[in-house]
Order: structure tokens, then C-alpha cells, then sequence
């Protein structure tokens, strides 16, 4: 069902501070950059690596208030990671099969993420307390591209 990790989420105060520390320090490259109103954040995806069923990225999210989920995140625990995200070809079926095994889900059926991805999130009780997305990839970035450092943002 996961063909991947997808990405981890990092929730941080400040997104331009975060972006400037991992490109110098781990040479990852931003890939693209959104305004997320519905979940309430700022972010920015940068490429670790490319594989078969997709990319696999770091997601720095700064909250756009202290009311938001990350936000709020922030305030009681601080900067780190919030959530991580495996890759499924179909998120639809990954939520009802997941769903049928008793897993409740925060979703009712996916909306949009990052990269024009459709994305589920997982109860973190019923997975061990960690935040579970679900990411189907768009066709657009499903597939590895010739120059990971260097692709389109």
C-alpha cells in the first residue's frame, strides 16, 4: 500500500530562516513554495530524493497564526516534526482500506496538498500517536525527474 515516505512535515517559526539552514546544510533545493489558507500555513517542499513511485521531500510548514493546527502545534511542543506522509497510489483506496481496519481518519475524503497532491490525514491516536498523512502524487511529480537539484519550483 506505502510505496514511499513522502515527505515529513517540520513545523517552524520561521519558514525563510528553515529553507536557508537545510539548503546550506544539507544542499536540498526548494521545489515549491504555497500559501495553504485551509490548513493555515506557509510552506515549502524541498527534494531529497527521486524513486520509482515518486519523490520523496522535507515540508517546512510556519503557521500563517497561533490559532491554525501548527500553530498551535508550535506553542505546546515547539519546532520539529509535526507529521510524516507516505506515498500511495490511490488515496481513496488507501483511506478505505485503512479506514476499514479500524484506523479512524481526520478526513472525510482527500483534499488538495501540496504540489496539486491529494492528501488524507490519520487519527494520531491510532497510529502510535504520530500524525499519518496519506499523499497520491499529481501525475506532474509522480514521476522522477532527469535533475533532482535542479527541477521546476
Amino acid at each position: 500500500m506505502f510505496m514511499r515516505i513522502d515527505h515529513v512535515g517540520i513545523a517552524c517559526h520561521d519558514l525563510e530562516e528553515k529553507i536557508a539552514f537545510f539548503e546550506q546544510t544539507f544542499e536540498l533545493t526548494v521545489v515549491a513554495r504555497e500559501v495553504n489558507i485551509e490548513q493555515g500555513v506557509k510552506e515549502a517542499m524541498l527534494r531529497i530524493a527521486d524513486g520509482e513511485g515518486g519523490g520523496s521531500y522535507i515540508q517546512l510548514l510556519e503557521p500563517l497564526g497561533p490559532d491554525t493546527p501548527v500553530g498551535k502545534f508550535l506553542a505546546k511542543r515547539g519546532e520539529g516534526v509535526h507529521h510524516v506522509a507516505f506515498g500511495v497510489p490511490d488515496v481513496v483506496q488507501a483511506m478505505d482500506k485503512i479506514g476499514g481496519r479500524g484506523v479512524r481518519l481526520l478526513d472525510e475524503r482527500p483534499r488538495h496538498g501540496s504540489m496539486d497532491s491529494s492528501i488524507a490525514f490519520l487519527h494520531p491516536k491510532d497510529v502510535g500517536g504520530m500524525l499519518t498523512e496519506l499523499v497520491q502524487a499529481s501525475e506532474r511529480h509522480a514521476k522522477p525527474t532527469p535533475n533532482a537539484r535542479n527541477a521546476d519550483t
